[in-house]
């Protein structure tokens, strides 16, 4: 352990701006929003707000449903390699924030009603995947997953077909980025996820008590709740971590600083 606190201390110095824990569980670093995981997969998380937040995946960055202003992301000169785009809501796309952000580098994914809503330069490094579309950016696997509301309407907040979630898979790990979705049932017939980030925000998506019982179903390795700003205000994390590591002590439920 002492060997961590110096290795910190060293990047500080060298004022680089994340912090690798090897062979620690998750870790919440409220002071600089970053978490940084090695076990499942080598991965980390930057957590922006709400549904924002950068995800270096095994050397590939990622941002998903990037809104708000750049300076947020902390880039500090890199750019995303790729960038998840879930849905037309402003919570999750801003064309300004898209614009000052992408390279000729850069692959965008995106639904067929986000695609439309793109200006031509952003659409033109746009892939269009619909539910259950597959596609591959460097060694990521990508498979676009549906994310609707219960009961299905033509007047829901998130019609199914309409949006995306989306599974990456690297190597031998899969990380589940679930989008506005209810319990549905494509959810919680998921198996060998890794890492899992679950939307509670009532009435857009699903209440606590709801999303802890679908993920005690289809029983990821570690859960981060994300997108839990409701019309009500915050849904009560704290409460779903209960809820799931008391029923299944393996699920490892981590709470960033989303808000």
């Amino acid at each position: 352990m002492k060997n961590v606190y110096i290795l910190g201390g060293l990047l500080l110095l060298l004022g680089i701006g994340y912090i690798v824990f090897v062979n620690l569980s998750p870790q919440v670093l409220e002071e600089n929003n970053y978490s940084a995981a090695i076990g499942a997969g080598e991965y980390r998380v930057q957590p922006i707000e709400h549904a924002s937040f950068l995800l270096n995946f095994g050397g590939v960055q990622i941002a998903n449903d990037p809104v708000g202003e750049l300076a947020e992301y902390g880039l500090a000169g890199t750019v995303p390699d790729l960038i998840l785009l879930s849905d037309v809501h402003q919570d999750h796309l801003s064309i300004e924030t898209l614009e000052a952000m992408v390279t000729a580098t850069t692959t965008i994914i995106a639904p067929q009603a986000v695609f439309n809503e793109l200006p031509e330069r952003l659409a033109a490094m746009t892939v269009v995947m619909g539910n259950d579309d597959a596609h591959s950016v460097a060694d990521i696997k990508i498979r676009a997953m549906p994310m609707y509301n219960l009961p299905e309407s033509a007047d829901a907040f998130h019609v199914k077909g309409a949006g995306n979630g989306y599974l990456l898979t690297q190597a031998n790990t899969t990380i589940y980025i679930a989008g506005d979705t209810a319990d549905i049932p494509e959810m919680r017939a998921l198996t060998d996820i890794d890492v899992a980030f679950i939307p509670m925000n009532m009435p857009f998506t699903m209440d606590v008590e709801t999303a802890a019982d679908a993920v005690l179903e289809f029983v990821p390795k570690l859960v981060y709740p994300y997108h839990y700003r409701g019309s009500d205000g915050l849904a009560d994390v704290e409460r779903f971590k209960t809820l799931v590591t008391e029923a299944n002590s393996n699920i490892e439920v981590v709470l960033l600083k989303w808000y």
